[in-house]
C-alpha cells in the first residue's frame, strides 16, 4: 500500500529557505489559479467555451513543461504512474462515493435549503453539445488532477512542511475554483467531491486513480 508519508519533506531546510527557494513555484501556483481561461475568452457562446477549454490544454502542457524542464522531475514527483489494476479499484471505489455523498446533496440537502441554482447551472451545463461536454469532462479530470492533487499538494507540502496544511489549501483552491462557474450552491458539490479525490490521493498517493475517479464522476453526472 502506497502511503502519503512514504516520501520525507525537507523539514529540516529552515522555514524561510523553503519558502523563498520555491518563489518560482509559488509563482506558478499563483498563475495557473487565475481565471486566465475566463479573462481571455469571456462569453457563454460556444465558441469561447472552445477558446477556453484550448486554454486549459495550453496550461496543462505548461504545468508538464514546468516540471519536467524547469524542475527537471519526472511526473511521479506529482504522484503520476503507470495506472495499474489499483489505479482503476481505487478510481472506481472513489467514484462511488463520491455519487452517493453527491446524490444526497442533490437529493435531500439542496431540497431542504431550497437551493435551486445548481440544478439549473446542471441543466445548462447538459443543454451543450455532447461532444463539447465530453472534452470539457476530461480535461477537467486532467489538468485538475495535475494542478490541485498533484502539483499544488506536493509542492506544498514541501514548502510548508505539513501534508495536511497542503491539501487543506488545495481542497479551498478546488472548491473555490468552481464558484464563477457554477454559483455557491455548488461550493457544497465541489467541496464533498474534492474531498473524497483528496483524500484517496492522500490515501494512495496515486494522480491515476483520483483520475479515474474525477473522470468517471463527472462523466456520469454530466454526460449520461
Amino acid at each position: 500500500m502506497s502511503s502519503t508519508f512514504d516520501e520525507p519533506i525537507e523539514a529540516a531546510r529552515p522555514r524561510a529557505a523553503r519558502w523563498t527557494g520555491n518563489a518560482p513555484t509559488l509563482l506558478v501556483l499563483v498563475l495557473l489559479l487565475l481565471p486566465l481561461p475566463a479573462w481571455l475568452f469571456p462569453g457563454s457562446v460556444a465558441t469561447a467555451q472552445l477558446e477556453r477549454e484550448c486554454m486549459f490544454w495550453i496550461m496543462t502542457a505548461a504545468l508538464v513543461g514546468w516540471i519536467h524542464f524547469a524542475e527537471r522531475r519526472s511526473l511521479r514527483s506529482i504522484g503520476l504512474r503507470r495506472p495499474d489494476r489499483a489505479s482503476l479499484v481505487w478510481g472506481v471505489i472513489g467514484t462511488a462515493i463520491t455519487i452517493g455523498g453527491l446524490a444526497f446533496i442533490y437529493l435531500a440537502i439542496f431540497p431542504a435549503i431550497g437551493e435551486t441554482e445548481s440544478n439549473t447551472q446542471l441543466g445548462t451545463f447538459r443543454a451543450r453539445p455532447f461532444g463539447l461536454r465530453a472534452a470539457m469532462v476530461l480535461r477537467a479530470a486532467l489538468f485538475e488532477e495535475f494542478f490541485y492533487r498533484g502539483f499544488m499538494i506536493e509542492r506544498l507540502a514541501d514548502i510548508t512542511g505539513f501534508w495536511w496544511l497542503a491539501a487543506l489549501i488545495s481542497l479551498a483552491a478546488f472548491t473555490l475554483g468552481h464558484l464563477a462557474g457554477w454559483g455557491f450552491g455548488h461550493l457544497l458539490v465541489a467541496g464533498f467531491g474534492g474531498s473524497v479525490l483528496t483524500i484517496l490521493y492522500l490515501w494512495r498517493r496515486d494522480l491515476s486513480a483520483t483520475i479515474v475517479a474525477h473522470f468517471l464522476t463527472d462523466g456520469i453526472g454530466l454526460l449520461l
